[in-house]
This record gives C-alpha cells, sequence and structure tokens, in this order.
C-alpha cells in the first residue's frame, strides 16, 4: 500500500460481494477489481458494483501485483484455495466463513496466516452492533455478575420450501453442516464474545426437512461452558416468518441481557426489581459501544453499518499494523469450525462431545 491508499479486489460479486464492495468504499479502498463465476458475469459485475476492472478469473484476482486486501465471497469450497493463495502472494485477506470445508482446512489458514504480519479477518459482522457491544461491556465491568444460563438462537426461512434451493444445500459446495455452520456459527461468536465464556461440550441434534438436501435445516444444542455456565439454542433455516432473528440472552446473578438482532436499536437489560431497555444513544452508551455508534439516536443502524464498522478496522489493522478491539480474525473462524465440528460429530454419535480449545482466541477477546 502506497500513500495510504488501499486497492481493493473481491472474489464472488452475489450478494454478499456486494455487501463487501460498498463497505469497502466507505472505508475508502479503491475497488481496482472483482471476479465472478465466469468472464461474462465478472465484466457485468464490474459496472454494477464500480469496479475498474474485471479479473477472468478468481485466481488471477488473489496474485495480481495491482491489489492489497482482497475479499473473498465465494462458495464455501473455494475459500481455503483462494485465501491461502492471497496470502502466499503477500495480501491482505477478508474471507468470508466458513474458513474452509472441514477443520484442518481452517487450521492450515490460520497457520498460514500467523506465520505473516498480514491482516486475515472474517465478518462475524454481528458484534458490531452497538447494544451487542454494550451487552460485552456490561459482562466485562462485571454488572451483570457471573453468567449461569446462555440461551437463544438464529431462525431463518429461505429454505423453509421443497423447491427453495442454493449451492448452499450441495454437501461438494457447502460442506458437511449447511444451517449451523453458515448461521450458528455467528450465534456462537456472538455468544462467546460478549459472554467471555467459551464453549467446551455439545450435545446436538440436526434435521433435514428435505431429504434430497442431505445437510441439515435446523439443529437444536445443548451445551457447558468454562466457566461453568450452561446453555441451549435452536439455529433454523425453516422457520417460517424468520428472516434474520440472531437472539440470545445471557442470564447473570445480577441481571440478564438480551439482545435480538432483528431488533437491534435497544438492549434488554433485567433485574428482579425491574427491567429496562437501553436505547442506541452513544451519550449514554460504554465507549466501546458509544465507538459504533454512528448515528444520533432515533436515526436507526443496521446490518450494513455493522458490515461497515467491521471493513474500516480490517482495513485501518491493515495500514496501521494495530488491531482494533473485537475485530473478528481467522483464528475465530478456527473457533467456528471446532464447534461445528463437535456439533456434527454429537448429532452422529448421539453423545455429548468436547469442543478443542482453540488457544489464544483473539487479542480482542473478553479475556484480553
Amino acid at each position: 500500500m502506497s500513500g495510504g491508499e488501499v486497492r481493493v479486489a473481491i472474489a464472488g460479486t452475489g450478494f454478499i460481494g456486494a455487501v463487501h464492495a460498498r463497505s469497502a468504499r466507505l472505508a475508502g479502498g479503491r475497488l481496482v477489481g472483482v471476479a465472478a463465476s465466469s468472464p461474462e458475469r465478472g465484466l457485468l459485475a464490474a459496472a454494477t458494483l464500480g469496479a475498474e476492472r474485471s479479473f477472468a478469473t478468481a485466481e488471477e484476482l488473489v496474485e495480481s501485483p495491482d491489489v492489497d486486501i482482497v475479499h473473498i465471497c465465494t462458495p464455501n469450497h473455494l475459500h481455503q484455495p483462494l485465501a491461502e493463495a492471497a496470502l502466499a502472494a503477500g495480501k491482505h485477506v477478508i474471507c468470508e466463513k466458513p474458513l474452509a470445508l472441514d477443520e484442518r482446512g481452517a487450521q492450515t489458514l490460520v497457520d498460514v496466516a500467523e506465520s505473516t504480519d498480514l491482516v486475515a479477518a472474517v465478518p462475524f459482522v454481528y458484534r458490531y452492533y452497538p447494544t451487542a457491544r454494550e451487552a460485552r461491556e456490561r459482562v466485562r465491568t462485571g454488572a451483570t455478575g457471573p453468567i449461569r444460563l446462555i440461551h437463544g438462537g438464529y431462525l431463518q426461512d429461505w429454505l423453509l420450501l421443497p423447491s427453495d434451493d442454493n449451492w448452499r444445500v450441495d454437501e461438494q459446495l457447502g460442506g458437511a453442516s449447511r444451517a449451523f455452520a453458515d448461521i450458528g456459527s455467528h450465534w456462537c461468536d456472538m455468544v462467546e464474545h460478549v459472554s467471555g465464556h467459551r464453549i467446551t461440550r455439545v450435545s446436538a441434534r440436526l434435521l433435514t426437512s428435505v431429504p434430497e438436501r442431505v445437510t441439515e435445516d435446523a439443529a437444536i444444542l445443548q451445551f457447558e461452558t468454562d466457566r461453568g455456565a450452561i446453555g441451549t439454542a435452536v439455529v433454523s433455516q425453516i422457520s417460517a416468518g424468520r428472516k434474520n432473528m440472531l437472539h440470545f440472552e445471557l442470564d447473570g446473578a445480577e441481571e440478564a441481557v438480551s439482545f435480538n438482532q432483528e431488533e437491534p436499536e435497544t438492549l434488554w437489560v433485567g433485574r428482579r426489581e425491574h427491567a429496562t431497555l437501553i436505547k442506541r444513544d452513544p451519550a449514554h452508551l460504554s465507549e466501546p459501544a458509544a465507538r459504533l455508534a454512528t448515528l444520533p439516536p432515533g436515526h436507526p443502524q443496521g446490518y450494513n453499518d455493522c458490515f461497515d464498522a467491521f471493513v474500516a478496522d480490517a482495513y485501518a489493522a491493515a495500514v496501521t499494523g494495530e488491531r482494533p478491539d473485537g475485530l473478528p480474525v481467522f483464528r475465530d473462524g478456527l473457533r467456528a469450525a471446532h464447534i461445528t465440528a463437535a456439533v456434527l460429530s454429537s448429532a452422529r454419535t448421539e453423545t455429548w462431545v468436547d469442543v478443542p480449545d482453540t488457544a489464544a482466541l483473539t487479542a480482542g477477546g473478553v479475556d484480553g
């Protein structure tokens, strides 16, 4: 990067690629190129997204000397080879999750990334809701007291009907887990990030409502944590009317906090004496939460704002070499792979399964 200019390229130009492109521009990135599933689609995407050019292939894009940061937004099976190639070419990488189709692939990417000084980030962007960050601060400062129960879930309905289809239902393209790897990973990342607890054991059951899909449509999870809490989660892509309901509640000895991604402007806080709603008002939030509240109260912030903040943090880390608090990195992606593998193993064996300890999770974690 010369003169502080950040030259960005995006591999994969579907819905999430367009989200990355928007956030890249807002973070000051120069969108030098994109690559799609074919050269023809790449040309169309370049015009639509305002990129300077299209690359014939994603492989050409990640190796280009004219690119500083690569965003990988392709189907899952391409994540690992493209991320490895980008890191080998000296690029900072933002890679959608899952990082790879299995734990071994995710571990390989972590090993490669951590052998360099490059930024390797994964978009667990729900961390960037100001009210979720406020919940984290209430746990960190002890306002909640020790956390005893963790519960909630992540519900969608976009695969409700047998006729609903997507590349993610293909195990060869999406991996052995679909619903849990796709959205359950977000839920687990959120509750671990906010609570400071780590899931250590799981008992899971999976449901595939359309047998032709092979991978699961829904999962029910029980778990234990390293700090003595127990919890449950329901993960579903077949819950009618639920579009993107990521919600969690942490029940502490002094108070409970509850967050709902579909209603993110408030954080519910319950105590024995009363329950209150904390509004996303930077004047009354903790400093870490107020940093993310970019609009005055009453002007709703949403998913795009979270993505903008995440990309801005990743670019800041690439330019300065200093990682902002809470930036999710490849090791967090490995953590998700460990939990997903344990869920699949538990469902297969109908037993409790231990989750491997993903050492030194993130410097920005609750434990510091």
